[in-house]
């Protein structure tokens, strides 16, 4: 058996670099570790952290190939955030124009959740707890 320790980070392709940069900085509010344009690739590689930790790798490709997000497709299903209030989250994103679904709760855990879509409808979820 491998001895994992943690998720290290999760990358994200994005189709316009600049919207998904500014949707994750300005409206989600992760901090910029390093950014760095690859020449070779024409692509940018954004590294990005939430609390201090380095959490994702936001990529830019030159003509990425879409594909199917609806959080129940087959492959990653979502990225969920953990909140304390819903309620105030989704009004943040409301007043950045990110449009939350209703709230569920979780049967399992009679916790709180929405979905909503980053740039490219990527779904990503706000988890209360």
């Amino acid at each position: 058996m491998i001895n994992l320790k943690t998720v290290h980070h999760i990358a994200i392709i994005c189709k316009d670099y600049e919207v998904s940069k500014q949707f994750y900085t300005e409206i989600l509010g992760l901090t910029i570790i390093k950014e760095t344009y690859r020449a070779e690739r024409n692509s940018y590689k954004l590294d990005l952290a939430l609390n201090g930790t380095y959490i994702i790798e936001l990529f830019s490709f030159p003509n990425p190939p879409m594909r199917p997000s609806q959080p129940e497709s087959t492959g990653l299903r979502h990225l969920a955030f953990s909140v304390t209030d819903i309620e105030a989250s989704i009004e943040a994103l409301s007043l950045n124009k990110v449009q939350c679904e209703p709230i569920r709760v979780d049967n399992l855990t009679n916790k709180r959740f929405t979905f909503f879509s980053d740039p490219d409808g990527l779904p990503l979820e706000l988890y209360e707890g």
